[in-house]
């Protein structure tokens, strides 16, 4: 197998930087030289700059959703392109399975990103988070809360371990945020990450400026960083207590997130015994979690705590298990473990495999006849899955301090299950635990109990595991983090990793005010009152603000006879006088279902127009009783437009319209409260 002897670049203020080889990367495979990092010099100081006034300039030319469609385009033009950075991920030791979660994974988190900033942001720059709060009584003064971009660049520092996916879980939500990304992968996997940031160059959807690539040390890059910046970390402990205590990131108070390793669990509890199928469950994830990238998983399963009669059965099933794991280069047949990342990486885990037996013995592994699969695969970085048991915790186990980062778990043995939980807290906090058992007591009781310490419990039991994407994937919609140990950051977790890079303000002023920063109607501002009906307008002419105030409709007790027996709903507090007049209403009141109907027809146009369907309603509430006699009216308001750029099915433009609306009794008393979501036609081309 040869390879081009090619110098990897950075790609820095819209240039790609790198002639002169410097440090060789050898093919974790079979120890050929992949490629050179480069030996030249880069301007980190002008690299922030860029950022902010190029990066940050054109990110902020774009909103939200016009972000979220870059990132679609920019996963569509890689997954077309994934071929290549598997065959390039191989030297890394990845198998098929592990490009899977690194490669495709990376590529799923852009899509999931682009989808969910497609739904849940709004259009423009300025996230609204309510409520408003009124700061006085006649409502002349409210206060609200403000989400905006932070205005500099996102530093992010990688794990050697997922050179794709770890790029892009950061790169996803940091890019819909609005903010510059610089990335500095890991050295010994970095020629990966190169060819993803080239394929993303060419995709033609990223704006220049947006993402800046550091092949290397990152020098003097941390002096110049301002209040405004972001520092993210990937990796060891010790090197994010290093970065998070640099002089600058402490004097000028940036935030500095960091996920750091952990010593992850899996717990059985005792309610399972080998005749059950959660038993053959938790061993199955024990094993994927052993085995998949070779065990360099931030998230893998690295202690296994077991009540103390089924240990046996555990270490007998494992064996079993592991003894079927062919190891070797990923390009042959049947090898289902490929190589570590690195020599320097292997030379790390036989080092910690040995502390680790100063307290535990071993169970698989170690037996001195291991040869890897494929030709050349003597000078790759090949171990194979060690299992080990600390037979006698309560005098000592390494397994609680040291992390083996490869194929490497122990097992431990427990006598109840709060000792479980107890013997897990050691571990001073992580990033997931699974806890297996079929009882959902157990899961009620003991889950509160390990969440203090965790950033992601995984509960697993024979229902669970048809679908469950497994202890060790994190997902974007959930938070990937955890406490203590773990770093103490948070990274994903939907929508709210786009908040980690956007400042939050506290807004104060009046209705008016309020309304012209969030550009969302606030109750209490300046209305826009037309002979126009709201309902006639195209999704461009519609403004924030305008506003219907309908005619009046008397409730009767035939409107609430008739909507009962076309719903079906005979509720007692519509239908029985001596019920209803012992409630705490006193009285019969209308179905609440039955204002809103009733509301719709006092506001809706009747007539063909723009407004093509309702798909929704947000923040309904009941507030007052409405009694045959009262009489009612509605006030429909333009509360917020979002454009996601979606077309109707034959092709026609159209947008998101929220309209708020306010439904009043004779005595102007509330009675009902709510939003309403439409889709609305833009005007024809």
């Amino acid at each position: 197998m040869e390879f081009p002897m090619s110098v990897l670049k950075s790609f820095i203020a819209g240039q790609w930087v790198g002639e002169k080889p410097a440090k060789a990367l050898p093919s974790a495979v079979n120890g050929e030289i992949v490629a050179h990092t480069h030996d030249d010099t880069l301007d980190f100081k002008n690299a922030v700059e860029y950022g902010r006034k190029v990066g940050g300039k054109n990110l902020m030319a774009m909103d939200f959703q016009e972000r979220a469609l870059a990132l679609k385009a920019m996963a569509l033009y890689l997954q077309e392109h994934k071929k290549e950075l598997y065959a390039l991920s191989m030297h890394t030791g990845s198998t098929k399975g592990d490009n899977g979660i690194d490669i495709d994974g990376g590529f799923g988190t852009l899509f999931s990103y682009a989808s969910m900033g497609r739904r849940e942001l709004p259009s423009g720059n300025v996230v609204h988070e309510g409520p408003v709060t009124p700061l006085g009584k006649n409502n002349h003064f409210a206060g609200t809360h403000i989400l905006v971009p932070r205005g500099g660049v996102a530093v992010h520092i990688d794990a050697y371990n997922f050179p794709v996916w770890g790029m892009l879980e950061k790169f996803a939500p940091t890019f819909l945020a609005g903010m510059p990304s610089i990335v500095k992968p890991a050295t010994s996997t970095c020629y990966v990450t190169e060819l993803a940031v080239r394929l993303m160059q060419e995709s033609g959807a990223l704006p220049e400026g947006s993402l800046q690539l550091i092949i290397g040390s990152t020098g003097d890059l941390f002096d110049h960083l301002e209040e405004q910046d972001v520092v993210t970390f990937t990796g060891s402990a010790a090197t994010a207590r290093k970065l998070r205590n640099h002089p600058n990131i402490i004097n000028r108070s940036i935030p500095f997130n960091a996920e750091a390793d952990s010593l992850n669990s899996a717990i059985l509890a005792p309610d399972v015994t080998p005749e059950h199928e959660e038993f053959d469950v938790f061993v199955k994830e024990i094993r994927r979690e052993m085995t998949a990238k070779a065990g360099q998983k931030c998230t893998a399963i690295r202690r296994i705590f077991v009540p103390k009669d089924q240990v046996n059965a555990v270490c007998d099933k494992l064996k079993e298990q592991l003894s079927k794991i062919t190891v070797g280069d990923p390009s042959v047949e049947g090898v289902r473990m490929g190589a570590l990342a690195s020599i320097d990486q292997l030379e790390d885990v036989k080092a910690n495999i040995q502390e680790l037996l100063k307290t535990s013995e071993l169970v698989v592994g170690g037996e001195g006849n291991f040869k890897a699969t494929g030709d050349g695969t003597e000078k790759g970085a090949f171990i194979e899955p060690h299992l080990l048991l600390c037979r006698n915790p309560e005098n000592g186990c390494g397994a609680h301090d040291i992390e083996a980062f490869g194929p490497v778990a122990t097992v431990i043995p427990y006598e109840t299950i709060d000792d479980a939980v107890e013997l897990c807290s050691r571990g001073r906090g992580s990033l997931v635990t699974t806890l297996t058992t079929r009882d959902p007591a157990i899961a009620g009781r003991i889950a509160p109990l390990l969440a203090a310490f965790h950033g992601r419990l995984h509960l697993l039991d024979a229902e669970a595991a048809k679908e469950s994407t497994g202890h060790g994937s994190p997902l974007p919609m959930l938070k990937h983090g955890g406490p203590g140990r773990a770093g103490g950051g948070e990274e994903l977790g939907g929508i709210r990793a786009v908040h980690h890079y956007l400042q939050r303000t506290a807004i104060q002023g009046s209705p008016s005010m309020l309304a012209a920063v969030t550009r969302e109607y606030v109750r209490g501002a300046d209305l826009i009152e037309t002979d126009v009906h709201p309902f006639r307008r195209h999704f461009e002419d519609l403004q924030i603000n305008e506003s219907l105030l309908t005619h009046r409709r008397t409730v009767t007790e035939a409107d609430i006879v008739n909507f009962g027996c076309l719903s079906g709903d005979h509720f007692y507090m519509h239908f029985d006088e001596i019920a209803a007049r012992d409630s705490q209403f006193g009285k019969r009141i209308a179905h609440g279902y039955f204002v809103l109907s009733a509301a719709a027809g006092l506001f809706v146009y009747p007539g063909e127009g723009p407004v093509l369907a309702n798909y929704g309603l947000d923040t309904l509430r009941f507030i007052e009783p409405v009694a045959p006699g009262d009489t009612i009216r509605a006030r429909l308001t333009c509360k917020r437009k979002i454009d996601q750029g979606r077309t109707s099915p034959d092709g026609h433009p159209q947008g998101v319209v929220v309209w708020d609306v306010q439904v009043h009794n004779q005595n102007d008393e509330m009675v009902a409260s709510y939003d309403i979501l439409t889709l609305v036609a833009k005007k024809p081309e």
